[in-house]
C-alpha cells in the first residue's frame, strides 16, 4: 500500500518532469489524453512516483534529478539562456541537461552565481524580502574612507528609494567588503558613484551559505550534501510569493 504523504498531484507529476505547466496538465487530463496504469485520469488524481503515466498514448518521462551548481562567472560572460546572445552562461558552463542561472551577475562583474534545474527554489532565493545574504569584494578607483563606509552601510538614495542597512568592512586601501540581502538593479556601483567612487572590480564571494573558494574563474561543481541541507534548512521559511519582494524594497535579488 503506497504511503499517502509518497502521493503527488497528477498535474503537478506531469509538471515536474518539464512536460508542460500544471494548468496544461489539467487541460490534458480534462480532455481524456492521461492515463494512469492504463486507466483514463481525472482532474484531481493523486499518484505515486513508480506509476505509469501517459500523455496522449506515450509514457510520461521520468522526473529529472534536480541538479545546483556553484560557478564562479567570469568578467565578459553574460548571464542569460539565451543562446544567441554571444558569451551567454549556458554555453560557458558547458552543462549537458538544461539549467538556468539564479539571479544574476552584471557582465562586468564576476563571482560566484548558483544554476539549476529547480524553479522551486528559484524565487525563494531571490525574493528581497527573504533576506538572504550575498557577499562581495569591491575595489574602487581612490582611496576609501570611514565616511564612505559609514553613508554605505547606512543606506544610500538609488533608483527612487534608500537602500537598506547593510554591513560594510574596509579591506584595502582601495577595497572593502559588503554584505547586502537586498537586489537593486547594479546597486552597489549606483551605492558607489553616488558616494564619488567608481568600481573597478567587483566579485561575488558568497551566497547565504556557499561560498567561492577554490572555484578559478570558469570552473563550477555540484553544491556538497551539506551545502544543500544547509540552504534548505534556510530556505524553509522563505516565501516564493510577491509579498516577499514588497517587504524586501524591491523586486527580486538580482544584483550586481
Amino acid at each position: 500500500m503506497t504511503d499517502a504523504t509518497s502521493l503527488f498531484r497528477l498535474n503537478k507529476f506531469i509538471s515536474d518532469t518539464g512536460f508542460c505547466s500544471r494548468r496544461e496538465a489539467d487541460k490534458l487530463i480534462e480532455s481524456g489524453q492521461v492515463k494512469v496504469n492504463g486507466q483514463v485520469a481525472v482532474v484531481g488524481t493523486k499518484v505515486a512516483a513508480d506509476d505509469k503515466v501517459e500523455v496522449a498514448g506515450k509514457p510520461l518521462k521520468n522526473k529529472p534529478r534536480r541538479v545546483y551548481l556553484a560557478y564562479h562567472k567570469p568578467v565578459g560572460i553574460t548571464c542569460t539562456t539565451e543562446l544567441h546572445v554571444k558569451g551567454n552562461i549556458v554555453d560557458a558552463v558547458q552543462y549537458p541537461e538544461r539549467i538556468f542561472p539564479i539571479g544574476r551577475l552584471d557582465k562586468e562583474s564576476e563571482g560566484l552565481i548558483f544554476l539549476t534545474n529547480d524553479g522551486d527554489i528559484v524565487n525563494k532565493i531571490l525574493r528581497a524580502g527573504n533576506a538572504h545574504d550575498k557577499e562581495y569584494v569591491v575595489t574602487v578607483d581612490k582611496p576609501i574612507h570611514d565616511n564612505f563606509l559609514k553613508k554605505m552601510a547606512a543606506g544610500v538614495p538609488i533608483l527612487d528609494t534608500v537602500t537598506l542597512p547593510c554591513q560594510v568592512t574596509q579591506k584595502s586601501r582601495q577595497t572593502f567588503n559588503i554584505v547586502l540581502r537586498q537586489g537593486l538593479n547594479r546597486q552597489i556601483r549606483r551605492m558607489t558613484e553616488y558616494l564619488g567612487f567608481n568600481v573597478t572590480k567587483l566579485k561575488r564571494v558568497r551566497i547565504m551559505n556557499v561560498r567561492l573558494a577554490g572555484l578559478a574563474p570558469g570552473q563550477w561543481r555540484e553544491l556538497t550534501p551539506v551545502e544543500m541541507a544547509e540552504l534548505e534548512a534556510m530556505l524553509l521559511t522563505s516565501s516564493k510569493t510577491e509579498e516577499a519582494s514588497k517587504l524586501g524594497g524591491g523586486a527580486y535579488q538580482d544584483e550586481e
